[in-house]
Order: C-alpha cells, then sequence, then structure tokens
C-alpha cells in the first residue's frame, strides 16, 4: 500500500514537473522577408530562445516577399529594408527600425590595395557608361588624398555624439592613396530579384550621382537601370543573380567582378570590400561607426520611416548605410502571439543581440534618438 502511494505521489510531481518545465505561454514565431538582416536573425536565435520560452524561425528571402506575406497574413512578423508603402498594406501594419548595417560594394579584384570609389564611379560601374577597371575615374577616386575619420566612440562602439546629436570627431588624418588598376573589364553582378538591398543602392545612386543614375530607386534593380541593360554591351559583362547569397557567390567565382551587399558575405566568397568616398570627401570603410555617423543625419516621420540624408558633410559618414524594418501588427488576434513579437523585436534592438551578436557579422548597433523611436514603436505592436 505505501509503495502504491509513493508511486502515484512520484507521478503526480514527475507530470507536474514536465508540465512547469514547458510554459504554456511558449509561442514558435513565424518570419520571412529580406536577406539582408537574416544572418543577424539567426545568430540571435539561441539567445532569444534562452532568455525566455518563445522561439522563431525566419524564412530569408527578399524584402518583396516579406512585405506580400504581410499582405497575407502569412507568419507572424516580416522583414523589409524599404518602407512598405502599397496601397495592398493593411492598416495595422507599423515599421520598426530594428537592423541596421552597411550595404557593402564587394568586388573581385587580385590586388590586396584597398580600393576606393565614389557615388559617381559606383553608378557609372553599375550603370554601365564605366567598363573597364583602369577607367580614368577609378583611377582618379584611386590616387588621391582622402581624409581618415576617428571618432570618440560610446560602450556600443558607435560615435558618441554632442547635444545636438552629431558625432563628436576626436581627430582627421590625411591618407595618400595609390592603386595601379588593371586593364580588364569589369564584370557587374546585380540582385536580379525584388530587393529592398536594390531599392536602397539604387536610391543612393540617383539621390548622390543623378546625372549619371537618372532613374528612381526601385526594388528590381533592371528596373532603375539607367540605360539599356540588354544592349548588346552589356550582355555577358553585366548579369543578374538572386538573393544576396546568389550575387556574392557568382563575383566570388567571377574574377574582376564587382557586386553589392551585405559586409559579412565577403569572407566566404573571398571577395574584398570597398570603401566609399562620401560628399564630405572622406573614404569610408562600411562599418558600424561609419554606419552610425551616417544615420545620425537621418530623419523619421511618424510611421518609422526613414529618410536618408545621401550630402551629409559628415567627415566619417559611410553612405551606403540602411535599416531594415519589422513590419508587424498593431492588431494581431492572438493578443499572446503579440507579446511574443513584441519580445522579439526587443531582443534584437538589446545589446545582447545588436551588439554582442551583431559586431562580429558587420551589423550596427541602434541607439540614441533611433532606439527610442524603434522602441517606441516596438511599443504599438498589440
Amino acid at each position: 500500500m505505501r509503495i502504491s502511494k509513493l508511486a502515484k505521489v512520484a507521478t503526480l510531481a514527475l507530470a507536474f514537473g514536465l508540465v512547469a518545465g514547458t510554459p504554456a505561454y511558449a509561442v514558435d514565431l513565424q518570419g520571412s522577408g529580406a536577406s539582408f538582416p537574416a544572418l543577424l536573425i539567426e545568430g540571435c536565435k539561441a539567445g532569444f530562445a534562452a532568455s525566455g520560452s518563445h522561439t522563431y524561425v525566419y524564412a530569408s528571402s527578399s524584402s518583396g516577399t516579406g512585405q506580400a506575406n504581410s499582405d497575407k497574413s502569412i507568419g507572424d512578423f516580416w522583414m523589409s529594408d524599404g518602407a512598405y508603402t502599397a496601397a495592398t498594406k493593411r492598416a495595422s501594419l507599423i515599421h520598426v527600425p530594428l537592423v541596421a548595417a552597411p550595404i557593402a560594394i564587394l568586388h573581385n579584384l587580385p590586388s590586396k590595395t584597398t580600393l576606393s570609389l565614389s557615388a559617381s564611379t559606383i553608378a557609372g560601374i553599375f550603370g554601365g557608361t564605366i567598363t573597364r577597371w583602369n577607367d580614368p575615374a577609378i583611377v582618379a577616386d584611386n590616387n588621391r588624398s582622402t581624409n581618415k575619420v576617428v571618432y570618440k566612440l560610446d560602450a556600443n562602439g558607435n560615435p558618441r555624439k554632442d547635444s545636438k546629436g552629431n558625432p563628436i570627431v576626436l581627430r582627421t588624418q590625411v591618407v595618400q592613396q595609390h592603386y595601379t588598376l588593371p586593364n580588364k573589364p569589369i564584370k557587374v553582378v546585380y540582385r536580379s530579384d525584388s530587393s529592398g538591398t536594390s531599392e536602397n543602392f539604387t536610391n543612393f545612386l540617383n539621390k548622390s550621382a543623378s546625372s549619371v543614375w537618372t532613374k528612381a530607386k526601385n526594388k528590381v534593380f533592371k528596373d532603375s537601370f539607367p540605360g539599356n541593360i540588354n544592349d548588346t554591351a552589356n550582355l555577358g559583362r553585366v548579369v543578374g543573380a538572386a538573393s544576396s547569397t546568389g550575387v556574392s557567390q557568382l563575383a566570388g567565382k567571377t574574377p574582376y567582378s564587382i557586386t553589392y551587399a551585405e559586409v559579412n558575405y565577403a569572407t566566404a566568397n573571398k571577395l574584398k570590400i570597398a570603401n566609399v568616398i562620401n560628399p564630405a570627401g572622406t573614404s569610408v570603410v562600411p562599418d558600424s561607426v561609419g554606419v552610425g555617423a551616417f544615420l545620425a543625419s537621418a530623419t523619421q516621420d511618424a510611421n518609422g520611416f526613414l529618410t536618408y540624408d545621401y550630402k551629409t558633410m559628415e567627415k566619417g559618414a559611410y553612405p551606403l548605410g540602411i535599416v531594415s524594418y519589422l513590419l508587424a501588427d498593431t492588431a494581431y488576434p492572438d493578443k499572446t502571439k503579440a507579446a511574443a513579437v513584441k519580445a522579439y523585436a526587443t531582443y534584437v534592438l538589446s545589446s545582447k543581440c545588436s551588439k554582442d551578436v551583431g559586431a562580429a557579422l558587420g551589423f550596427s548597433v541602434i541607439d540614441g534618438e533611433l532606439l527610442k523611436k524603434s522602441l517606441a514603436q516596438v511599443a504599438k505592436i498589440g
């Protein structure tokens, strides 16, 4: 009799322990969209699960897919590298600036010398008017004196700002550049799918070099191309590939090629990263410091949309810094799911994700006034 009672007590205790170990409110979130923030989102998955009871999976594809899935409520959250303003957007959907990083110009030149390119030169290369690596414009960009800016940094590694929100410069150094460019044709690799990366890249080209890149931004690169992308001079020399993975892999296999993608795709594909010469005449590395200096000049509206100042004269600004937005709902039918999405967004913005994981992957920390605005958007999820 006593053994039987003890067994029952043990059985009840075990059952209670199993139930207690698996909270009823655990939610497995489903996300999809832009490939730009995918490595950070994947990198923070284990930490998010360990911080609470929720988990998530993220299907990386493109901003266009994320936007389309948000229209149909496929999954629970979506990522887009550009503001989503289509007529099909649900009224309850909001934008949260969630992930910051540079778009990098990646190239496959044999030299170890750092390549520097101005906006007008980049526009000429990707627009098909600069077709050889020893073109005078590229030679001029790489045989000149430029500035190197050193900022006072905060605990997150981002530039400290003064009372007006301007980054604090510690010192500026003059750097003499010299690069002998090869007499080889340039192989251009562009994103063929609908992409927020392409939308931001073509916006930079149009706003920074409008006399060269004459068409407005577009999520589809070929629809923003200023000339005839199918011209005989471009056939076989200007080619497309889907996703950041696709363009970087193709460029990695193609000598003397150039493309645009996230910084973290360079190493895996043995590509080199070019500096961008900003309007202040500084040759800037695509890192968190340069992105932080650039985002300091951005303005944000009530929807959470950012407007970038591509003409900023901030000396150390990297003008191809962008933010990837979380698209989330303010009226989820399941409020438990809404709380889980809110927890996800808060975690990605935290230093445990954005700094501890993101720094090694080439992402930037969203902080200061922009972080306050992002968290205010997060608070609307419900």
